[in-house]
This record gives structure tokens, C-alpha cells and sequence, in this order.
């Protein structure tokens, strides 16, 4: 009986809090298409996925990796939509939870106000984490911090040193293309490794 009462507490907790994110309005005068924070996350998520910030596809459909690089992020994890969605599996957790909107290379940095702010709070509630993806740099300083080689490429080349919780790997978007051809050990010896990991966490 009480570990049901402490499960309905958890499960009431972790609804309450993202029921607050999606009412933030902190960096509403930033934000060109205004506030829509996009975040997913369950008591029991097993793996957590932190990436950059939506994109306007996202920002607009409300679906976190609802665009080409959700589906190629899909591919590496060998999963499919249905699981991937399921919060009892996946939880997603961007750096900033709310589209920057754009700059000359592409979208700007996430706002550096949503992680500090919601973060910490959100893996507290989240008890069951086996592993956690940080995809791309900005991802990849905040939480593995000095632990960073010097570069994303060094960084996610060394990913085994950041295990068994923590996993660095690039952008799965389609400007990253490049740079997965040019380091071809990513898709022969991480690939391989992101997949046997989650198939051993959510079969």
C-alpha cells in the first residue's frame, strides 16, 4: 500500500510540474514566436534524451523531434515512434524548451534560462534514469562540465569514458551530415553501442 501511495504522489508531482513548464513564461520577450515550451518526461522514464531547443516545426506541432532529425535520432536508437513517445521509456528534456528563433548560421543557442530553472527539479522527479543522451555541445558542457574533451568530435570519440549514465553524441540533424561522413567511427563503434544499451534498458 504505501509503495502505491508513494507511486500516485510521484506520478501527481511529476504532473504538476510539467503542468508549471508549460505555463513559463520567463523568456517570453526573447522568444520571436513566443512561449511553447516542449518537454516530455515520466516517473519512470528509463532513458532521457536533452537536446538543443525546437525548431519551428516542433514549436508549432508541440512534438519534441517531430521533424527530420527526430527521425534519423529514431534510426540510431533503433526504436520507432510508439516507444520513443511511450514516457515510460523515453523522456526529452531540450536545453532550452522554447524555439530562440533564428540566427545567421542557423537557430540561435537555446535560452539559457530553462535548464538552470526546470532541470534539476525535473530529474529529481525522474527516480528511474538508466541513461541519459547529450546530443550536441551545448548539452554536452552543461552536464559533463571539465569531462569535455576540447571539442564535440573528441568528445563523443571518447563516449565511453562518460558511462554507464551519460552518453555524448552530435546533432542528428541534416546539417550534420558532413561530419558523420567524415567521422565514419561514429556510425562503426557508437551506433552500435547506443543501440545494445537501449535494447538492454527497454528491450
Amino acid at each position: 500500500m504505501n509503495d502505491i501511495h508513494h507511486t500516485r504522489k510521484t506520478i501527481g508531482l511529476m504532473k504538476a510540474l510539467l503542468e508549471e513548464i508549460k505555463r513559463c513564461k520567463v523568456c517570453r520577450e526573447h522568444l520571436p514566436l513566443g512561449p511553447n515550451p516542449v518537454v516530455r518526461a515520466g516517473f519512470n522514464s528509463k532513458i532521457l534524451v536533452i537536446g538543443q531547443a525546437p525548431g519551428t516545426k516542433v514549436h508549432k506541432s508541440g512534438i519534441p523531434w517531430n521533424d527530420q532529425s527526430g527521425i534519423k535520432l529514431r534510426t540510431w536508437l533503433n526504436v520507432d515512434e510508439s516507444k520513443f513517445y511511450d514516457t515510460s521509456f523515453f523522456a526529452i528534456m531540450p536545453m532550452g524548451f522554447c524555439y530562440p528563433g533564428k540566427g545567421k548560421g542557423g537557430d540561435l543557442p537555446p535560452r539559457p534560462e530553462c535548464a538552470p530553472l526546470w532541470h534539476e527539479t525535473l530529474l529529481k522527479t525522474m527516480r528511474e534514469l538508466e541513461l541519459i543522451l547529450c546530443i550536441g555541445w551545448y548539452a554536452q558542457k552543461y552536464y559533463l562540465k571539465e569531462n569535455c574533451r576540447e571539442n564535440l568530435t573528441e568528445t563523443v570519440r571518447n563516449f565511453t569514458e562518460y558511462g554507464p549514465l551519460f552518453l555524448p553524441l552530435p546533432h542528428p540533424s541534416p546539417r550534420n551530415n558532413i561530419w558523420i561522413r567524415r567521422n565514419q567511427w561514429f556510425e562503426k563503434e557508437v551506433i552500435p553501442y547506443l543501440r545494445q544499451r537501449v535494447y538492454s534498458i527497454i528491450g
